[in-house]
């Protein structure tokens, strides 16, 4: 890949960000971080908390 493609491909993918309404960011925001307990369950999220209550 040149440089010339991954400064499109980058330009690109910040287009598409900034073009995205707020509201639609939100809720992809919200799917991220519900996506880790669907993927691995709740004992590292369990964990996750135990730690941070150490802190």
């Amino acid at each position: 890949m040149s440089s010339n493609d991954y400064f499109r491909f980058v330009t690109q993918e910040l287009v598409k960000k900034m073009d995205t309404p707020k509201p639609e960011k939100k809720l992809k925001e919200k799917e991220k971080h519900q996506l880790h307990g669907k993927w691995f369950g709740v004992l590292p999220f369990a964990f996750k908390l135990l730690f941070r209550r150490k802190k």
